[in-house]
């Protein structure tokens, strides 16, 4: 992410319970396996799911982290694309 300008390296993974209190508008799900084992939301949350490849499957059997790398960075560059056009496709379903 650092190659693209994205500083991840405060983030960190949140467990779905230290979200239980909020409500969400939209959950976005990016894998299979989170929509698999997403828990229910209410009604008026809409869950949306673009499934993008597992660049640690895809990269399981490459030579070097270089060849590795272009798995991860290929999957990087597919979410971005879903996102920046995420907002545009929400506006035009709200129409």
């Amino acid at each position: 992410m650092a190659e693209v300008g994205i500083d991840i390296s405060v983030q960190k993974s949140k467990d779905l319970d230290a979200l239980r209190n909020l409500e969400f508008d939209y959950v976005v799900t990016l894998c299979d396996n989170a929509r698999e084992f997403c828990p229910y939301f209410p009604a008026n949350t809409k869950v949306i799911h673009q499934g993008f490849n597992d660049p640690p499957k895809l990269a399981g059997g490459t030579i070097d982290k270089e060849d590795a790398m272009e798995h991860y960075r290929r999957v990087r560059d597919e979410i971005r694309m879903f996102v920046e056009g995420l907002t545009s496709a929400l506006k035009e379903e709200a129409q």
